[in-house]
Order: structure tokens, then sequence, then C-alpha cells
């Protein structure tokens, strides 16, 4: 995959998440985190910054219980996956949301505590609460706004017109002009 030349060229382009892992790969830079950490390596290549890689986690053989604090060392794993679903049912499934009031109460709050979130919010969206999408989910965010504007189309609609405007440069927003790839088809 070939390096962009600047950095406005790197955040004008549309990249999946394992396109700028491999990308990392190739000049030797992290490959995990979150898709703007990737980024931001590589941003910091083009630019000629330097980079720091994060620190490991150390493993303290935490066993979670619902009178526990949350881990200081907390992270979404399989250790916690099982441990919510044994709680919530098999249906449990990490969510945004939930991770950030994870990651914002280490230490502070109970595995009780977490659970009544992880409920509320669940109610919440059941009843049609909308939450913020994170940036770096520019497909979802897309298609919440393709549907909020276009309530007659479908999602093979929707699909197109993303298809379309993944490959343009600037921003990967929906827009109503978006709409004319429909029109070719």
């Amino acid at each position: 995959m070939k390096l962009p030349k600047t950095k406005e060229d790197l955040y004008n382009t549309y990249f999946l998440k394992k396109d700028l892992a491999e990308l990392c790969r190739e000049y030797n830079l992290p490959t995990t985190g979150s898709k703007e950490n990737l980024l931001g390596n590589i941003c910091n290549l083009i630019e000629n910054k330097p980079f720091t890689k994060r620190a490991a986690k150390k493993s303290n053989n935490f066993v979670p219980s619902l009178c526990s604090m949350i881990d200081e060392n907390y992270r979404n794993n399989e250790m916690h996956r099982a441990f919510f679903k044994s709680l919530v049912g098999e249906h449990f499934k990490f969510n945004v949301p939930f991770i950030n009031w994870l990651n914002e109460n280490k230490g502070k709050k109970t595995y009780l505590e977490a659970i009544e979130i992880y409920n509320q919010i669940a109610a919440d969206k059941k009843a049609g609460k909308k939450f913020s999408i994170g940036k770096q989910f520019e497909y979802n965010k897309y298609t919440r706004y393709f549907f909020q504007d276009n309530k007659g189309l479908t999602k093979e609609d929707c699909i197109k017109c993303w298809n379309y405007k993944k490959t343009q440069k600037g921003s990967h927003k929906y827009e109503k002009e978006d709409l004319k790839v429909l029109k070719l088809t």
C-alpha cells in the first residue's frame, strides 16, 4: 500500500482499520490500537515526528465479582465478556456508550453498577435513544444521516451511496448530492 504524501491526503482518504494496520506493518509502526491511533502513527511518520509505543498492560490475575471495583487495568477482553454474559445473558455485546462508561469509572465504581448502566443503555436504545457515534465509525455515521434524510430508501441504496462516497477525497459525511449515484444505476 502506498504511503500518502501529506497529512491532509491521509485524513482525506477513507481507510479501513485493517488497511491502516497493513500500512503500519509495512513501515514498522505499531499495528494495534484504535483507527485513530493508527492514523496518528502514520501521520507522525509522514511529518517525520517521533511516535511512542503504548506500554503493554500487565496481567494481574484479577477476577471480577459484582461487589468488586472495576479493575484499574480493565480491558474489553474475553474474561470480561464471559463475566458480563453470565450476568446479562448471551445477548451481551460491548457497545461504545458502555465501554466509555467502564473506562471512565475504572477504580471508581463496582461491576454491579456496570451491569445497571449496561441495562439502562440497552433500555434507552430500545426506546429509540440515539447515542453519539465516534468519529472513527464513518460508515455508521453515514448510515444514520442517510436514513434520517431518506426515509423511503433501502439499505442497498445507502450502500451504493457509501461505496461512492468513500472513494472521494475529503469528507465522508453524508450529503444530499450523494444520491446522484442512484440515478446512474
